[in-house]
């Protein structure tokens, strides 16, 4: 959540709006990863007499891991196109480069961490691994933290507990985005779920969701584009539903998943409203409408968030088996369209996954790249990200 410009470039990479005539890079094999170590290492170089400058290259490469798993699953609008929003955080002062989050209250199986303002992917780390490790001890980790940051895709999060076998949930409230059912006024972010669960043989269920209907960034990309938008996934100032994505822009906001409350908009509303009740109002973070304006950085977001670690061995035997049998009959069930098979939460991830390593890269919209290396070069950055090589969509 920063005064960027990057939404207006990001977005164009979105998967579920990419347009036909896109123009995206020949893949980059882990190009965010080479772009975000640049960077720290230009950064160390300022400060080398400094001993915290090795924990300011270690944080922000914990933050660009993250952002590389978000592209590698095709979560473009939160992975390599967020990176200049964390420099610029950084860069102004209104986000702490260094430092540790604390813990402030724990008992074997919970714990209320301090983010201490720091990047949300170092916060998110710290809070899943110590939800991981109370999982170990006593049989489920919860813990929440205030004062975190946007910390890329909640997924990320959610899926680490996956390589312990168990099951893994993250959430996170944002900046007021959404207008509940029958209101007019944002009151809440897109607070997503994300809840990750092992099969066998590798295999999983992994849900990454928002609670709006959709992101604003397809908003905006429809208004670029002189677009309407379907119905349903954002009102006008006084809460009615519009396909006019300026009426969305200017004054109105996101609906709920569901869309309308006959729709059963509602129930998107509840579980956002359930997503605020586990992070900012358990954490004691800001929430609802106290959290700062989208892209306005005036102050600290001061973001809850809540990581949760459960391990089935401590229930019912046959976990993963269960799982993957529950995984196997949708999946193998006939599909309504022969040519658009029945897909689990998280096969969609996995195609765009298998797909990067088929082209042997991540590809990039070109104006995604174009503008990560206008980025570069404000922060003194060498050598910039290749765009020469450019494939079709």
């Amino acid at each position: 959540m920063s005064n960027t410009r990057s939404s207006n470039s990001l977005h164009n990479a979105s998967r579920a709006t990419r347009p036909t005539a896109a123009r995206w890079t020949q893949p980059l094999p882990s190009a965010d990863f080479l772009y975000c170590v640049r960077w720290c290492e230009s950064r160390s170089r300022s400060s080398r007499r400094s001993s915290r400058s090795s924990r300011r290259s270690a944080n922000m490469t914990r933050c660009l891991i993250s952002k590389s798993e978000g592209d590698h699953r095709g979560h473009y609008s939160h992975g390599l196109n967020r990176m200049d929003m964390y420099v610029k955080d950084v860069q102004t002062g209104i986000c702490a480069k260094d430092g540790e989050p604390v813990v402030e209250k724990e008992s074997a199986a919970t714990a209320l961490v301090d983010g201490k303002n720091l990047l949300g992917p170092v916060v998110g780390n710290f809070c899943m691994n110590l939800a991981i490790k109370k999982a170990k001890e006593a049989g489920i980790g919860w813990v929440v933290a205030h004062g975190s940051n946007h910390y890329g895709i909640a997924g990320y999060y959610a899926m680490q507990a996956l390589k312990e076998n168990m099951i893994g949930m993250s959430f996170t409230n944002t900046s007021p985005l959404v207008v509940p059912t029958r209101g007019k006024e944002c009151t809440l972010g897109t607070n997503p779920i994300s809840v990750a669960a092992p099969a066998k043989d590798g295999d999983s269920f992994v849900l990454d969701m928002a609670t709006s209907a959709v992101a604003l960034g397809k908003v905006e990309l429809h208004e670029r584009r002189g677009d309407t938008i379907p119905e349903g996934w954002g009102c006008d100032a006084q809460g009615k539903l519009t396909t006019n994505p300026k009426e969305v822009l200017s004054g109105g906001g996101l609906v709920p998943i569901g869309g309308s409350e006959a729709t059963g908009g509602y129930k998107g509303f509840g579980l956002g409203m359930m997503v605020e009740v586990f992070c900012g109002i358990l954490a004691g973070a800001q929430y609802s409408k106290h959290v700062r304006t989208w892209k306005v950085t005036d102050r600290v977001a001061n973001l809850g968030q809540c990581f949760v670690a459960i391990n089935p061995e401590n229930f019912a035997p046959g976990f993963s088996d269960r799982m993957s049998d529950l995984l196997s009959i949708h999946r193998g069930m006939e599909p309504a369209d022969s040519a658009s098979p029945v897909l689990t939460a998280g096969d969609p991830e996995r195609i765009n996954m298998k797909k990067c390593e088929e082209m042997g890269g991540i590809p990039y919209h070109i104006n995604v790249i174009n503008y990560m290396n206008e980025c570069a070069k404000r922060v003194g950055v060498r050598p910039l990200l290749p765009c020469d090589k450019v494939i079709s969509n």
